[in-house]
């Protein structure tokens, strides 16, 4: 029964193939077999030779069958060549379909390990093989897999260029992607100019080079490809008007907690509505939930503090004429942190909105506290029960700190309690304000749109970073790339300095950013296939060197 899925492959296919005995032993099915077609042709001159000069037995893994390991012993013959000007005196004959020179596996069981070792690579498809009942070293999958030739590049008209990590932060590598094909072509070393621009000489056919705004790409593709177009993607523009939104929600903060200020009564009905808490229940400070740069009792945050000292200390190094490294030598700072307090010269607010602008336990729970504290529970435990109830996992401690500054004093005798005055709501996170304002008006929520609107009313300068996101989604939806320039010369108008480095970044990759706004092409594709290489490399388990990557990436599903 084993031995049939054996013969019923190898009998259609292989003319001149006798099976001579099928045996199972140890749960492994041996198969022998051998060849009595005539003549065998010499590999190294083609002539035909009838003159058999010796016989051996080679031993073939083969594809199992019902889980079982399948060995075919297949007696070879070694014939003479007749040829008297060929060089070889005698040679082994080879089955097409079954065997090949120094082989030990059947091109059905090679095909099998191939893509598994494709799909896996070493460790977890040597699992999977021995699952299946084929036994082979993880290293024996990884050469397997380098072995495989790769395909053929062909034409490259319309070419997607991204980087990815090898090791975050330390080296990379250059994925191309043929967007006309949606498959990658190559993955090239680090990711400078000169490899890119090396490919693209022996590429002159490519028209459309899709990448990123960084100066590398833009500089490889001008030396290699002088005739193609570059088209800076989309998604990379709208990023980068993101990141320089943030920043100016970040320098103007300040105005969005203005816009969250104490509201005043004024109207009677509003005044109806206010009561009279009982003195069991009086509150001796309104309560207003502690935010910005103080802590529940009033004291600057500890990262507030260390954020201010940092800045004065670099600002004070930098005003000598110290350079960022050597700042970073003497603060024992990494270099990225001494770069952005240098960045923030004149703009500490936007250091410290970043440093108070970290979520707590407490932040999901704070709409629901303030709420309860306003209709009279003054309960710390209480309140502490009920948040378990709704998720929190932090201790009654972390409560009784937040309240502790609004917690009612002891009274003696009977004495006119304050009225309570309606409460501000919390001033929003400015990564909140950055996505309000980034989001299309129509798929805002009705009350992110009143308080976006609030704020707007406020901060002028925010309203015209508002006025100017949207101008430049109508750009990009519409593809109106010739409506570039006089959105620049608007946003120059403004007092938006992170804006203005914006525009500035964008002059210098006008055309590219031009072409970016006015075609249908751009970097979704190769995104996507950065991600699948993410997936591969932490498939690998360390074993990912750019080689075996490489060819993974490039014959991989």
């Amino acid at each position: 029964m084993c031995g049939s899925g054996v013969l019923g492959r190898l009998l259609p296919h292989l003319s001149g193939v006798v099976v001579e005995s099928i045996k199972r032993t140890g749960g492994v099915i041996t198969l022998r077999a051998g060849c009595q077609s005539l003549p065998a042709r010499c590999p190294g001159c083609g002539m035909p030779s009838w003159r058999v000069h010796g016989r051996y037995v080679r031993r073939l893994g083969d594809a199992p069958v019902a889980g079982s390991p399948v060995v075919i012993e297949l007696i070879v013959r070694r014939f003479k060549c007749l040829s008297s000007r060929c060089p070889a005196v005698t040679f082994a004959e080879q089955i097409e379909g079954l065997t090949r020179p120094h082989a030990r596996q059947t091109p059905v069981l090679r095909s099998m390990l191939t893509s598994i070792a494709l799909c896996l690579a070493g460790r977890p498809g040597a699992r999977l093989a021995a699952a299946l009942g084929i036994r082979i070293a993880k290293d024996a999958l990884l050469d397997l897999l380098r072995s495989v030739p790769q395909p053929a590049v062909g034409t490259v008209r319309f070419l997607g260029v991204d980087d990815f990590a090898l090791r975050k932060g330390d080296s990379y590598a250059t994925i191309l992607v043929d967007l006309e094909a949606r498959r990658p072509v190559d993955v090239l070393p680090g990711r400078d100019a000169e490899p890119l621009a090396d490919w693209l000489r022996g590429h002159p056919e490519v028209e459309i080079i899709c990448r990123d705004r960084a100066g590398a790409y833009a500089e490889g593709a001008r030396n290699g490809a002088p005739q193609a177009t570059q088209v800076a993607d989309a998604w990379h523009l709208w990023r980068n008007l993101a990141e320089a939104v943030e920043r100016t929600v970040g320098s103007h903060h300040g105005c969005v907690r203005a816009a969250f200020a104490d509201p005043p009564v004024t109207d009677e009905a509003t005044a109806r509505d206010l009561v009279t808490p009982e003195p069991s229940e009086a509150v001796a400070v309104p309560f207003v939930p502690p935010a910005g740069t103080l802590d529940a009792n009033g004291q600057p945050r500890r990262m507030v503090a260390r954020t201010t000292e940092r800045y004065m200390a670099v600002q004070a190094l930098l005003a000598e004429g110290k350079s960022l490294a050597a700042i970073g030598r003497i603060l024992r700072l990494d270099h990225s942190t001494v770069r952005r307090f240098v960045r923030a010269a004149g703009s500490l607010d936007e250091l410290l909105v970043k440093a108070t602008g970290r979520l707590s336990v407490l932040d999901d729970h704070k709409p629901y506290l303030h709420a309860r504290w306003l209709e009279g529970c003054h309960d710390i435990p209480q309140l502490h029960r009920e948040l378990r109830e709704r998720g929190f996992t932090g201790s009654v401690q972390c409560l009784r700190r937040y309240f502790r500054a609004f917690r009612p004093p002891r009274q003696s005798g009977r004495q006119r309690q304050p009225v309570s005055r309606p409460q501000p709501k919390p001033a929003p996170k400015p990564r909140r304000v950055v996505r309000w304002i980034m989001t299309n008006p129509q798929y805002l929520a009705a009350a992110d749109a009143a308080e976006l609107k609030e704020i707007r009313t406020v901060c002028p300068h925010l309203d015209a970073a508002a006025r100017h996101v949207h101008d430049f989604a109508e750009m990009l939806h519409h593809l109106r790339g010739d409506q570039l320039p006089d959105w620049m010369e608007r946003v120059l108008a403004d007092d938006l300095p992170a804006l203005h480095s914006l525009v500035s970044g964008l002059r210098r990759d006008f055309d590219a950013v031009t072409a970016g706004l006015s075609t249908p092409w751009s970097s979704g594709q190769v995104e996507g296939h950065v991600t699948r290489v993410k997936l591969l490399k932490r498939m690998a388990y360390g074993r990912a060197n750019l080689d075996l990557l490489r060819q993974r990436v490039l014959l991989g599903p």
